[in-house]
């Protein structure tokens, strides 16, 4: 069999990776693609902390960009050897094996039978080979988190936060300094998109959740893959506006599958097994909080605590009111219709009486304080604490969920951890 020049082989390559960056990047990254530099690029090296079978799938684009495509071939066969059931790395394999015969003209040029049988298929693989490119080329900002993120405590070692839009988690660790991005990874989710509102509809719920176990692979069927961390889906929040369902997990995949499509799940969200056998290794049960959200906004970690001061502001003057003893103080900081495991307002009144009389005008420490707050059709904050009284070693490790009304901080659920 004749084979082209290395150059022809390279030219090609870069055809396959013009399809792949313009056809899917934004317009700021298809103007650097049109006109590239020499092939001079830099490879970045993949971190411990990040996706490294991912990572290495970058390279293999970088070095594709560079016209650098036998070294292409050779990282992805070493990919596809290592893992076989990674069926985007293995389409990618399979076109730079062509363009060493033909050029190719798109991510899985395949003959036109097959394109028409394999639509499906093919149309996932190259949807995600776009969410994964995006996430490369748009990383977050060095000294950036999640606007939910406004106040973590430091017994809460690590957060997670979900962009749905670009099927994307983020693992953060909460180090003196404040939360710090250490990895992240892909993920898909729903079927039917995000927004979960019932019962079977196929979708990814959106807000502030918790996870709540861990579920060891050996206890679950292989569907699951690695494990399984459930999310504490439906959340008070989800409760208080009808949201039905349950069984949102953090799983992994099949030995068959390295990954699923970006919209695939049944509401759950799923990783590759490496990556989930990460964040199982990394996160605390009952701690770690999981945000999902539309899209992520990223805002400087720094101002974010100005940001909270205001809840804050509200937190304390709710703490002078207990603090004092005023019953009518305090209650003026609840809804009418508030609900604490079933508990009318009315209901926990009583509560309130016994912990004033417990309290006896003693000081108030409030200890261990997070609040990440929910916008969408409503402004929520969802806080949790240690509440314990001068002179007491222990407490109650609470959790609140507050939503503003008329510029007023409100609480709709109290209940205890």
């Amino acid at each position: 069999m004749a084979y082209r020049s290395c150059r022809a082989r390279d030219t090609a390559a870069w055809a396959l990776l013009v399809f792949i960056f313009v056809v899917h990047a934004p317009a700021k990254a298809r103007q650097a693609v049109v006109k590239p530099k020499a092939p001079t690029a830099t490879v970045t090296q993949p971190s411990p902390e990040d996706g490294l079978v991912e990572a290495g799938l970058l390279q293999v684009y970088q070095l594709m960009g560079s016209g650098r495509g036998r070294e292409a071939l050779e990282r992805v066969e070493k990919i596809v050897r290592e893992h076989p059931n990674f069926q985007l790395a293995q389409l990618v394999y399979g076109d730079l094996l062509s363009a060493r015969m033909r050029p190719v003209k798109t991510l899985g040029d395949v003959s036109a039978d097959m394109a028409v049988t394999g639509a499906g298929p093919l149309g996932e693989l190259r949807e995600e080979s776009q969410k994964r490119f995006k996430a490369g080329l748009n990383r977050p900002r060095p000294g950036t988190v999640p606007s939910q993120f406004l106040e973590i405590s430091q017994k809460t070692r690590h957060a997670i936060a979900v962009d749905a839009s670009r099927s994307r988690l983020y693992l953060f660790e909460n180090r003196p300094t404040g939360l710090t991005l250490v990895a992240d990874y892909y993920t898909s989710v729903g079927k039917a998109g995000i927004s979960k509102m019932v019962q079977g509809d196929q979708r990814t719920p959106l807000g502030v959740y918790y996870i709540t176990s861990h579920l060891d692979a050996k206890s679950l069927k292989d569907f699951y893959g690695s494990g399984a961390l459930p999310l504490s889906y439906p959340n008070m929040l989800d409760a208080k506006r009808g949201k039905t369902g349950g069984g949102i997990w953090l799983h992994g995949t099949p030995p068959s599958q390295f990954s699923r499509a970006p919209l695939s799940t049944d509401g759950c969200l799923v990783m590759s097994n490496p990556d989930l056998d990460h964040i199982i290794h990394t996160v605390e049960i009952g701690s770690t909080p999981v945000v999902i959200a539309p899209q992520l906004h990223w805002v400087d970690a720094g101002s974010v605590k100005a940001e909270g001061q205001p809840f804050q502001d509200a937190l304390q003057a709710w703490r002078n009111a207990k603090e004092a003893g005023n019953l009518d103080r305090t209650l003026a900081f609840y809804t009418p219709d508030f609900n604490s495991y079933g508990k009318t307002l009315e209901q926990w009144t009583s509560v309130l009486k016994a912990e004033l009389g417990n309290a006896q005008s003693r000081n108030i420490e409030i200890k261990d304080l997070s609040f990440l707050r929910w916008t969408d059709s409503a402004d929520t904050m969802v806080v949790t604490f240690g509440e314990v009284l001068l002179g007491k070693r222990t407490g109650w490790t609470k959790r609140q969920y507050w939503t503003r009304q008329s510029g007023q901080w409100k609480i709709f659920f109290e209940g205890i951890i």
